[in-house]
């Protein structure tokens, strides 16, 4: 039976006997050709047809016998990278290098600073806007549909029983640093059954602040609360510090890493404890786990919400302060917004971010960083990249900054603004926009008379608390940079407001596009920050998880459910 050739070579399918093996290999493809039946012998493809031109040279005539062998040989693929090289290096030797070609840089979106130019634009049709007035009184409008959170820290009622010894700490940094350091050593303290002794604060050499515990919180305030849970005295008895020559340095002093859990305490610092009946521990900021054992949390809920009152000379400026700004804040109900701005010189530094200042602003930035971090900026072969820096929403935002996210957020000229901040660098030309924006804008200096300011002047620490107790009862609170400062507010304003921060912390990483963004329009440039205030209503209560801090999220370890038949874990936000 014949087979039948699938592919038809004269228009229709005939039959043809297969060609047999022998027939098929290249080797005796030539010798069975001259032996057919026409007996005229075929030529080798490598030779030339009298229609093609010939070989000229010597050179070509080589390259057309290898080109024919390769491929008779079917070997065309193992050699063709080589051939492609050799093309390209041929190329290459005839194109001329002395004309270099100019390569254009474009920027990466977001990396650079052109917020002036953007406000430039935006201005005209953000001050004829009057579509949003009255945004303060509806931002919350999601604030409770989870259900609303009280406090409920439990106290103890008896009595305590004999101490184990005195806990001597030192608590370094600024002024929530050092809170930190009060809160962790309290529930330390009481863990181990120690005596706690008034935390001694370190002097910074950046803060410069030479207060004691007594002139920042309510000592004996501090020592009332705490009565039934831990001991807390405010000096060491003489019989103690006998044993040590009254000299702290001879005492024991741990060095304790950072974030240690509560069980190193107990199997490593109560033994020598127990033994020496007083030990210390500096530095003492974080260096308890934020993951504890709710005995823990309990005490550290006790000391930051309740126990930690500011002192009678800073509660009262900071309440009179913050009924001066519900006075100017009449038109809106007596409410107000406050604004924890960064961007003192030694931030901008810090930041290495660029600005528009040009070489002023670099020599002044260069300058703050050798003063603050000697070589730290400059060590070999460490690669600083402003752009991405900017690019990640590591850049502190400038007040013209601040200022158009609010704007786009729906708060008009009418808004009552209360900004904490330190000394702004290049204040002048920076502020100049914002109160632009937001002419009812006001400091503590502005608020305050010299006179009132007088004793906290050249106190650092507690300037800040005087801008915490402002920032503690405004309607919204702004974060701009993070740390500790609004960290403990948004903890502490869900304490007082039923669970919810009632605060706007931004994407800054979406802020650095939109920034550098010429084309867009101030219908769009709106919209993206309606977002963003939306998004923050929406994460205005959220549940602690494992390794948060409750100083941050009290919910759940010191607030409870108003609705107790609800379970928390419903409407954890993530």
């Amino acid at each position: 039976m014949h087979a039948y050739n699938r592919l038809p070579s004269s228009g229709h399918n005939s039959p043809s006997t297969p060609s047999s093996p022998r027939s098929r290999s290249p080797r005796l493809r030539s010798t069975s050709n001259s032996n057919s039946g026409g007996g005229s012998r075929v030529k080798p493809s490598a030779r030339f047809t009298p229609g093609q031109p010939g070989p000229r040279t010597l050179a070509h005539r080589l390259a057309w016998v290898i080109l024919s062998v390769l491929l008779r040989r079917q070997g065309i693929f193992l050699f063709a990278p080589l051939l492609y090289i050799a093309g390209m290096l041929f190329y290459m030797g005839t194109v001329s290098f002395d004309v270099v070609p100019n390569i254009r840089h474009h920027p990466a979106p977001g990396s650079l600073y052109r917020s002036p130019q953007l406000y430039a634009k935006l201005r005209p049709e953000m001050d004829s806007d009057n579509s949003t007035a009255h945004a303060i009184s509806t931002i919350w409008k999601n604030s409770y549909r989870g259900g609303e959170w009280r406090p409920c820290i439990n106290k103890s009622s008896g009595g305590l029983p004999e101490s184990n010894g005195y806990l001597y700490i030192e608590a370094n940094g600024g002024l929530n640093q050092q809170r930190t350091s009060i809160c962790n050593a309290v529930s330390v303290a009481g863990y181990l059954n120690a005596t706690l002794v008034i935390p001694h604060f370190h002097f910074h050499s950046i803060w410069r602040d030479p207060s004691k515990f007594g002139d920042i919180y309510d000592e004996e305030f501090f020592v009332k609360t705490l009565a039934n849970d831990v001991r807390v005295v405010d000096k060491i008895p003489d019989y103690i510090m006998e044993r040590f020559d009254y000299n702290m340095s001879n005492v024991y002093n741990f060095r304790i890493k950072a974030w240690s859990s509560i069980s190193y305490y107990r199997d490593t610092v109560l033994p020598k404890l127990l033994e020496e009946k007083l030990i210390r521990i500096s530095p003492f900021a974080n260096r308890l786990s934020f993951d504890a054992p709710p005995a823990v949390q309990r005490l550290r809920c006790l000391a930051n919400y309740e126990a930690l009152r500011f002192s009678n000379p800073i509660l009262s400026l900071g309440e009179t302060l913050v009924a001066r700004m519900k006075e100017r804040s009449a038109n809106n109900s007596g409410k107000y917004i406050s604004v924890h701005l960064r961007f003192e010189e030694d931030m901008v530094a810090f930041s290495c971010c660029i600005y528009d200042g040009g070489e002023e602003e670099k020599r002044d930035m260069d300058a703050a960083r050798e003063r603050g971090w000697k070589g730290k900026f400059t060590k070999p072969g460490r690669v600083i990249r402003p752009g991405a820096i900017r690019i990640n929403g590591k850049c502190p935002l400038t007040p013209l900054e601040v200022g158009l996210m609010l704007r786009g957020m729906g708060f008009d000229k009418t808004t009552s603004i209360y900004l904490a901040s330190g000394k702004i660098y290049d204040s002048e030309r920076h502020m100049k926009p914002l109160l632009e924006m937001f002419p009812l804008l006001q400091t503590k200096d502005m608020l305050a008379t010299p006179e009132e300011l007088a004793p906290f002047q050249n106190y650092s620490s507690r300037m800040a608390a005087i801008d915490y107790t402002v920032c503690l009862y405004s309607e919204v609170f702004v974060t701009t940079q993070g740390g500790n400062f609004p960290h403990f507010l948004l903890g502490h304003r869900r304490y007082l407001y039923g669970g919810h921060s009632r605060t706007i912390r931004p994407d800054k990483r979406k802020l650095a596009l939109l920034y550098d963004n010429p084309n867009i329009g101030w219908k769009s440039f709106k919209r993206q920050m309606l977002n963003i205030r939306a998004h923050s209503d929406s994460k205005g209560i959220e549940i602690k998880r494992p390794n948060d801090s409750i100083y941050s999220f009290p919910c759940p370890d010191c607030m409870c459910r108003s609705n107790k038949t609800e379970d928390f874990r419903s409407s954890s936000v993530t």
